[in-house]
């Protein structure tokens, strides 16, 4: 019978931590006397990080004596007491390697049940001070886990947790950790996990990803999209064989092998990345269709920016640019669910590349072409487009001009006047079972998602050409002002979407590390190699991980929290 030792509350505080506020709720203490446990919380608890904890899925974690033994062992301390590792029940009994998602427990008087093992991040580790904790929690296959609370009622320090019900296919916490977190991902077992109703839909989502997966591709889908290797590594000599001018503001560009070879066919949605000279890396999306001798990228050439006065002063048919293969996870699905292409500007060129695919092969799939523009002057691949269009059975285009001319006519060069918004989007009876791919503003997709969404679309995917935003979980925001280039006797890092090149000191720590020193945005969540968050692609160099992830990265990618340079890097960040 397993005994509930500690009841343990806190409330989010902020701490200093690295240089940094942390809005945290992991420092818990127990208490005494009852305690009413609610549908998401006990009384006097809460989460500072509502996205990853907190919530009817986890209303409780739950920590386990023994795994305190082990832990007095490995880390060799005396000083860890109940509510140490963030836990609001700390038990005697109910280890990972024995309870089940779904498992039932009465507790007080109070209905539980078992939904998922614990996510790490890096607080558990900040809240004791031992920062590979988030890896060694997986590892030893040690993570804890979440309840829900299917009756509310009070508990207490020595009620007895009595199991009612077992959970269905009898998969246990630490067995659906590792499938999820360690390499292996057992398709057989991740089907038999997924058969669980009460497991949480966030893990379902992630253990789905891992069984629609191609198998033998390195990566883990189940923590972030995973892109086709890529063709190439590092960068290899490319020649313009042709230069077109779309508008007055975006030109086309062919690149081809400099002695004609067939190029490797990208997959359609992804980009190029160009080193247009020493310290002036950029990645433009391909625009043409996915087969053929030559790969088209689009650029728009922004007043003052470096990377499109380069190409209009410097880049003519015959100029060689130095390019990486082509990378990226925002790539068209085989299904034949409806396809919803939604774009302004610029953001139409890797939905282009998608159309062409689409009209290549022929598809029956019901297919939306919805772009917005400012007007027919500035409408790129317009002609192109509407070419393509006509090859699709089922295909329907709707293009909002912001400001139309007079000489644009309403019903031939666009559908309505005004800005595609979730507004239009809302009138449009967009099939609920759609896919959708975004590209375009971060306003507009940040709107186009949200109108997607209330129009019932689940699956949205977005694209964005400038540096991603970044993700730090926690961290109570500060200004900091622009990324930042900075020396180092070690080697360069460059940060393509951000512009900036730094150069390596041992005291740096990880790239993820230097990155922030550099202001460059970044996303991560664990710090120690498990959650996969800071995946980045490497476009070129090589790198040493310390320490190794639990699961390595897709092929052409790196763990930037773990990574050290060996070579000059540039990575897509």
């Amino acid at each position: 019978m397993a005994t509930l030792v500690s009841v343990n509350v806190g409330l989010p505080k902020d701490v200093a931590w690295q240089g940094r506020t942390v809005h945290t709720g992991v420092w818990k203490a127990p208490v005494d006397g009852p305690v009413m446990l609610r549908r998401t919380n006990l009384d006097g608890d809460g989460q500072g990080d509502l996205a990853g904890h907190g919530g009817e899925q986890r209303a409780v974690l739950v920590y386990q004596l023994d795994s305190y033994r082990h832990w007095r062992d490995v880390l060799d301390r005396d000083d860890l007491a109940p509510g140490a590792f963030g836990e609001n029940f700390t038990v005697d009994g109910l280890p990972d390697d024995e309870v089940c998602v779904g498992d039932r427990f009465r507790v007080g008087g109070a209905l539980v049940e078992v939904t998922q093992p614990r996510v790490t991040c890096y607080r558990v580790g900040m809240r004791l001070g031992e920062p590979r904790l988030p890896a060694l929690l997986v590892a030893h296959h040690r993570p804890g886990f979440y309840l829900r609370v299917l009756r509310e009622g009070a508990v207490r320090a020595g009620d007895e947790l009595v199991k009612v019900a077992d959970g269905p296919e009898h998969v246990t916490v630490a067995e659906i950790d590792a499938l999820l977190y360690l390499p292996g991902h057992d398709r057989a077992a991740v089907a038999r996990a997924l058969r669980v109703d009460a497991l949480s839909p966030g893990w379902k989502g992630s253990l789905r990803a891992l069984l629609e997966e191609p198998e033998g591709r390195p990566g883990n889908p189940g923590l972030g999209p995973v892109a086709p290797p890529p063709a190439w590594a590092g960068f290899r000599p490319l020649v313009v064989t042709g230069v077109h001018q779309e508008t007055a503001d975006v030109t086309s560009l062919r690149l081809a092998a400099p002695d004609g070879a067939p190029l490797p066919p990208p997959v359609a949605g992804q980009f190029l990345t160009v080193r247009l000279a020493a310290g002036l890396v950029r990645s433009y999306s391909l625009s043409g269709p996915p087969g053929g001798a030559s790969y088209r990228i689009s650029v728009k050439l922004e007043p003052g920016g470096a990377g499109g006065t380069f190409l209009r002063e410097h880049v003519r048919a015959g100029t060689t640019l130095d390019t990486a293969a082509p990378r990226g996870a925002f790539t068209l699905d085989r299904s034949d669910r409806p396809v919803l292409l939604v774009s302004a500007g610029i953001g139409a060129t890797p939905l282009l590349a998608m159309l062409h695919d689409l009209a290549g092969h022929g598809s029956g799939r019901a297919v939306w072409w919805l772009h917005g523009a400012r007007d027919g002057a500035g409408h790129a691949f317009a002609g192109e487009v509407r070419a393509l269009l006509t090859r699709l059975p089922s295909a329907r285009e709707v293009v909002c001009y912001s400001r139309p001319r007079p000489q644009d006519r309403p019903g031939v060069d666009y559908t309505r006047a005004g800005r595609l918004d979730a507004g239009v989007l809302s009138g449009l009876d967009l099939p609920p079972s759609a896919v959708a791919y975004v590209c375009g503003p971060a306003g507009f997709m940040d709107d186009v998602t949200a109108g997607l969404t209330a129009a019932g679309i689940v699956e949205v995917h977005r694209e964005q050409f400038t540096a991603l935003a970044g993700s730090t979980p926690g961290i109570s925001a500060a200004t900091a002002g622009p990324p930042r280039s900075r020396p180092g006797p070690g080697p360069t890092v460059t940060f393509a979407r951000s512009g900036v090149t730094a150069g390596w000191s041992d005291g740096d720590g990880s790239v993820l590390a230097l990155a922030e020193d550099c202001r460059v945005p970044v996303r991560w969540s664990c710090r120690t190699g498990v959650c996969h968050s800071c995946e980045t692609g490497l476009l070129s160099g090589e790198v040493e991980s310390v320490p190794e992830p639990l699961d390595p990265p897709a092929a052409g990618t790196v763990l930037i929290c773990c990574a050290r340079p060996r070579t000059d890097l540039v990575l897509d960040l």
